[in-house]
């Protein structure tokens, strides 16, 4: 009965052990860049083919950044606009608000 009582204790030292490490891992995965979603468009009838991008990247807060490169007939234009619990102090367009969306899902 000793034996069973002290391989009881020990497991639940183990899962204290586990469950406060467990605790920790959440607490760190929450600022780490796990959310992504990419959308290809065609912004101008001008110029075919989806060859502009917005893509959102965010944590399990919702921060994060939206990168948004757009293709001209005059070259190629890049932003990048930060994102704070899921909006951003910017102008957002229709396409980086669609794939901010779409990241907060997964």
């Amino acid at each position: 009965m000793q034996d069973i009582l002290r391989a009881f204790k020990e497991l639940k030292l183990e899962s204290e052990k586990t469950r406060k490490e467990l605790q920790k891992m959440r607490e760190i995965s929450k600022n780490c860049l796990y959310k992504f979603s990419v959308i290809r468009y065609n912004p101008f009838s001008n110029i075919g083919g989806d060859q502009s991008f917005s893509i959102a990247i965010l944590n399990g807060e919702d921060n994060g950044f939206v990168i948004t490169s757009l293709l001209t007939s005059e070259g190629t234009r890049v932003y990048t606009k930060p994102i704070k619990k899921g909006v951003s102090e910017y102008e957002l367009s229709g396409e980086e608000k669609k794939v901010i969306e779409q990241a907060q899902k997964i």
